[in-house]
């Protein structure tokens, strides 16, 4: 351990990352053993992929090799909530690795003992380890600290050699997914019919009025609803309501809130911590050893903000000052000591739209540019940045307006941050800047700052001690004792004024009951070894202990109305039928949208002039495909078009007038764009249809 240690520190290769980010690719993104008694019974399967028994020792060798990954970047064993992502991890592996091998093989899909070695040390090294291994001064990729790393595996033990060769596997798995995924995405082709398709979807363009009629516009009591309409209607709708095998349990939690003599103890531990580290002379050190926060000595980087309980009470924190201690809404009390402030590197924060031209060429790119060029045109004109962002951006910030947070000139491609480390001013940069990922429009939200803070934090937590949870475990144990059945359970409680709550169609795989976290094994339980009315043990919480009762069970199958968020949904959509159903027939005989507001003024009226065919959503209206389709399929300018049924409410329309989409000569765009977007979905898509083939069945609740 010391050694890969000592490896990490020289190279910065933090290889466990590397895994677990490739396992996620792969899919698309302590350990627990078994019970005895299920595996005493030979019942040692854990599921089936493509018609093959997953043994249990088949699976805990995977989860093992995630396992190993993980202690060798952390250099600990995983916590309850991170063990449960590996054990995912393991199984998302293992169907890639059943449903994916037997397609490599048909295709002769291979990785050469020269590919790889290409790719791990030779003139094409794969991103993975370009990312990692990046000289902090430069900014670029170091290839000496990877050969200082390969070489030093030479005197590693054999684990730290097996770790690599697993890791290596990874690396090879990986890039036969992405020749795989290539390979289908790259067979991607649209039509000259289909590009004019999506060139007059969205080049044709309404000038429409409408009225929306919204549900509430007749009494919930003017409708009745029985149980057999509500069961007709799931039957009638049976692939939306499919429904894996669930519990109902109630439960009584007693809670383990630390008591007020736990809090004084607390805080007078934290006082006497906060005087120590006001005389400390080596602050990181004096934190690391004595705070129980997850980052103890952090620097605050220009720009980012210091903590928030330090703010919420210092207006201007001084170098060399203690502050503290402030109870915290974590449950806990923390100290500040500003340990140190200086000028670093500036940092500054921008927003950008980026319109992509990777793989394009002369007029393909021209294009593009002309395009960026009227996005900044109309954002110059007035028009909002974020939604600007939000509507034409090509990369991953798009969904948040384009912010890029703050960052250093070498965080980015330097065409870019010359660009806007040149600015003076926060803004609009009045031009395209071009690079190799695009053309990019920035918006400049904050200028640079180089303000560097050190902070010592000095956390301890507030939680109940020995004395407090002996004290309510009794209890819980006392009322597990006393109720044998469901009728003893409800007695005990209401004897005893504990509130009994319940969790419906709690499923096989779920890890809470409601809010209450961490209860997979009362999940568990309920599962394996409860029947309808049994009453549990004392089950251990982070924060409570918990008494259960299995009140009904439900096979694979339909939605039960039983389960509440299943009876408020169908209840709500069989309504809302038989509402729509009245509405239409008031409005029936009705010529103008004016005559229809007269019978429910409570319709909002409105009119939309440039309505796009392949829109989903009518301003002022809401998401509404249904009559999207109705108005560009109605034959006749200026009349009424049947009434239509959407989620919203019912919708009438009148189109005013219809401009079809110009003609052009060249569909190049279209064809491109339906091209790249297909070959986006491709890898998700494969994913999702090889699992549907593989039939995949998973048992692992059993076990885990």
């Amino acid at each position: 351990m010391a050694l890969i240690k000592e490896i990490r520190q020289r190279t910065g290769l933090a290889i466990g990352v590397i895994a677990v980010g490739l396992i996620f690719f792969l899919v698309g993104g302590d350990i627990l053993g078994p019970n005895s008694m299920i595996l005493g019974s030979g019942r040692t399967t854990v599921g089936e992929i493509a018609g093959e028994k997953i043994s249990y020792e088949e699976y805990v060798q995977k989860i093992e090799q995630a396992k190993f990954s993980f202690q060798q970047n952390t250099g600990r064993n995983p916590s309850e909530n991170e063990l449960y992502s590996i054990r995912e991890q393991a199984w998302q592996a293992l169907i890639v690795e059943k449903v994916f091998s037997a397609e490599y093989e048909k295709l002769g899909l291979t990785i050469s003992d020269e590919e790889l070695i290409d790719m791990v040390s030779g003139k094409n090294i794969i991103a993975e380890l370009r990312r990692e291994l990046t000289n902090p001064q430069t900014g670029e990729f170091d290839r000496q600290q990877l050969y200082a790393f390969l070489q030093s595996l030479d005197n590693a033990d054999p684990q730290q050699r097996q770790f690599w060769a697993q890791q290596e596997r990874l690396f090879a798995d990986s890039r036969l997914r992405v020749k795989y995924d290539n390979m289908l995405a790259f067979s991607e082709y649209a039509n000259t019919a289909e590009a004019r398709l999506q060139h007059k979807m969205a080049n044709t363009i309404a000038e429409v009025d409408h009225i929306q009629i919204p549900y509430y516009v007749i009494s919930d009591t003017a409708v009745s609803v029985s149980d057999n309409e509500l069961k007709s209607f799931i039957s009638k709708n049976k692939g939306r309501f499919k429904v894996d095998a669930s519990r109902d349990i109630d439960y009584v939690t007693f809670s383990l809130r630390p008591s007020a003599e736990d809090s004084l103890a607390v805080l007078s531990d934290i006082r006497a911590l906060t005087e120590q580290l006001r005389s400390s002379e080596n602050d990181s050190v004096f934190v690391l050893r004595n705070s129980e926060a997850t980052n103890a000595f952090r620097t605050i980087l220009p720009g980012d903000a210091l903590p928030v309980n330090l703010t919420a009470n210092v207006e201007e924190p001084e170098v060399g000052m203690v502050y503290g201690p402030f109870l915290t809404d974590r449950s806990s009390y923390v100290s500040y000591k500003i340990t140190d402030q200086f000028e670093g590197t500036p940092r500054m924060r921008a927003s950008h739209i980026l319109l992509s031209t990777e793989g394009l060429e002369g007029a393909a790119k021209a294009e593009v540019r002309a395009e960026a060029q009227r996005i900044l045109d109309e954002i110059r004109g007035g028009e909002n940045f974020f939604f600007a962002a939000q509507q034409y951006g090509q990369d991953g910030t798009a969904q948040r307006g384009g912010d890029l947070g703050w960052f250093a000139k070498d965080d980015f491609i330097e065409e870019f941050a010359e660009a806007v480390f040149s600015v003076r001013s926060t803004g609009l940069i009045n031009r395209l800047v071009e690079t190799e990922y695009g053309y990019h429009i920035i918006d400049v939200t904050e200028l640079p700052q180089t303000r560097t803070t050190k902070v010592a934090v000095l956390e301890l937590e507030l939680i109940a001690s020995d004395a407090t949870r002996n004290d309510v475990f009794r209890n819980a144990d006392m009322f597990a004792a006393n109720s044998s059945n469901a009728k003893s359970f409800r007695e005990n409680a209401e004897k005893e004024s504990y509130q009994v709550l319940r969790a419906a169609a709690v499923g096989s795989s779920a890890r809470s009951l409601n809010n209450l976290t961490g209860a997979r094994e009362i999940v568990r339980w309920a599962f394996t070894e409860a029947s309808v009315g049994k009453v549990s043990q004392v089950f251990e919480l982070d924060d409570a202990y918990v008494v259960a009762l299995v009140v009904a069970e439900t096979g694979e199958g339909l939605a039960d109305l039983r389960d509440p968020i299943t009876r408020e949904q169908v209840t709500m959509e069989v309504r809302n039928e038989k509402k729509a159903a009245l509405i239409i027939d008031k409005i029936k005989g009705l010529e103008t949208l004016e005559a229809i507001k007269e019978v429910f003024p409570d319709a909002s009226l409105g009119s939309t002039p440039d309505l796009r065919m392949n829109s989903t959503v009518i301003p002022g209206v809401g998401f509404a495909p249904r009559a999207v389709g109705a108005i560009f399929g109605m034959n006749t300018i200026g009349k009424l078009s049947k009434p239509i049924r959407e989620d919203i409410g019912v919708i009438v329309a009148q189109v005013n007038t219809l401009t079809p989409a110009p003609d052009i000569a060249d569909f190049t765009r279209y064809q491109n764009e339906i091209t790249t977007n297909a070959s986006q979905r491709t890898s998700y898509m494969i994913m999702m249809a090889m699992e549907e083939l593989a039939d995949i069945k998973d048992y692992r609740y059993k076990f885990f």
